[in-house]
């Protein structure tokens, strides 16, 4: 399956469909594509929801024994099989042995996060000591801000993306507010271009030259939850530190599903979340990244007993020996529930690795590409054909694995009926439905058939009309 270096995922397509001697939308593409993956098995280690089980389903139109196609990875990531497992192996030890279960088994309780930490190392691009697993993503961003916001009379802005998630944007202006600083001066928000629905990295980098003597802290979405556009993160990191700004990020959406360099990168901080791509469950355990450069000069502003060095924690005299870097922001014990369910994914992003993955992702969401721009491109000879339009950037750099479609149809019909016949997406305002293939337990197929029960949806809709 492995394409060339320089083979882009429409080559690919076609030219298996000329080994096959088919036509690039034939099934049979699809079919070879699953044969040749690699990663294919990694499936099994999941479970994949049935169509009868889906609440939305019309059982008329579906075989209820199928599994449903999940391309909701990116809201809500499939559980691993080996949850139940890990978290039964907890259970038992807490009624078997009470409070002995702190310091014994292959998770003790009191050092539960940083027994899997080192599981992230590959995912995020860091080392262990400046990883952090704790709490949610929107609590530890404000911990990071706390920390890395220090405004003065002359650098006082934070910078981001226009549209970012509503926590983030809620967040940032809470934290102008704490500083007693007015909103809109001190938001700088970067727009789009008339017309445009993603960002130019030369604009980003354009406002960050022009104005960044006044800016403190650059927080960005690694991946845009709505448009999927992946950013720049080390330009936009270069850049900000030329102007004197501390770098930060919400990889929310990019964590588990792009490669990703933080340390080599040089960012300053990071957190995310780790029920999407990482699988870990609705409200899953949180990370947080401070580049190791930080480790003793930049500080919590609030601090726990989880943050003292724990060779000391348990004397309990009220001397508090803070552990440098990240580790130091941790406030309480970790929820040893939540860390088994991260476990259970962490370990198969092991086997699988994010190299690996990201190499699948990017034939996956082309071949996604490939077959809405066969059907569905804008055809001036046939103004009444349906039109699907994808406001996710084509070029492989820009994107992880979500394309966030819009159609000519009405979104609320399209989305309805393709939950009707089991496919598993999610719309978002103001009109774009976003599709994401998950490399780790999607398949080919998968694809295929999405793509064939949107063309029964769009026909119904022109009958409709």
């Amino acid at each position: 399956m492995e394409p060339s270096p320089f083979e882009l995922p429409a080559d690919t397509v076609q030219r298996i469909a000329s080994e096959l001697q088919c036509h690039p939308a034939d099934e049979r593409v699809a079919l070879r594509l699953d044969e040749e993956d690699e990663l294919r098995h990694f499936r099994e280690h999941f479970y994949i929801p049935k169509m009868q089980d889906l609440p939305p389903i019309d059982l008329s139109l579906v075989n209820k024994d199928e599994n449903a196609i999940y391309f909701m990875g990116n809201s809500l990531g499939l559980q691993p099989k080996m949850v139940k497992t890990y978290l039964e192996e907890e259970l038992d030890k807490w009624a078997k042995m009470g409070g002995y279960g702190h310091e014994v088994g292959k998770r003790p309780w009191i050092t539960g996060d940083e027994t899997i930490v080192g599981l992230m190392n590959d995912i995020v691009g860091a080392n262990e000591k400046e990883i952090g697993l704790m709490n949610g993503l929107t609590v530890n961003l404000h911990l990071l801000l706390l920390s890395f916001f220090k405004p003065t009379p002359k650098r006082y802005k934070i910078l981001l993306e226009a549209k970012a998630f509503p926590s983030d944007h809620y967040a940032i202006e809470s934290q102008l507010q704490l500083h007693g600083l007015p909103i809109e001066e001190s938001m700088r928000i970067i727009k789009p271009r008339e017309g445009e629905e993603t960002l130019r990295i030369e604009d980003i980098l354009e406002v960050i030259d022009k104005e960044g003597d006044s800016i403190a802290v650059i927080l960005f979405s690694g991946l845009h939850f709505y448009t999927g556009q992946l950013f720049n993160i080390p330009a936009i990191t270069k850049a900000g530190q030329a102007k004197g700004c501390f770098v930060g990020f919400d990889l929310a959406h990019a964590v588990g599903n792009v490669e990703l360099h933080l340390h080599d990168w040089g960012v300053d901080f990071a957190c995310w979340c780790s029920y999407k791509y990482l699988n870990a469950g609705a409200g899953g355990l949180a990370g947080a990244f401070i580049h190791e450069k930080h480790a003793y000069t930049v500080k919590p502003a609030l601090v726990g007993w989880f943050g003292h060095e724990l060779s000391t924690r348990f004397k309990m005299d009220n001397k508090l020996q803070l552990i440098p870097g990240v580790n130091g922001f941790r406030i309480s014990n970790p929820p040893i529930l939540l860390v088994c369910s991260l476990h259970a994914s962490l370990e198969i992003f092991r086997q699988a690795t994010m190299k690996a993955l990201r190499r699948k992702s990017i034939l996956l969401t082309g071949y996604l590409e490939y077959m809405i721009k066969h059907y569905y491109s804008k055809d001036k000879a046939d103004t009444r054909k349906p039109i699907v339009s994808i406001i996710t950037p084509s070029r492989i750099e820009e994107r992880g694995c979500q394309l966030t479609l819009t159609f000519s149809a009405p979104m609320t019909y399209v989305f309805q009926n393709l939950e009707k016949r089991g496919v598993v997406c999610d719309k978002r305002e103001p009109d774009g439905i976003r599709v994401a293939p998950v490399p780790l337990y999607n398949s080919f197929h998968d694809v295929y058939k999405f793509i064939n029960l949107l063309i029964s949806v769009l026909d119904s809709a022109e009958t409709k009309e």
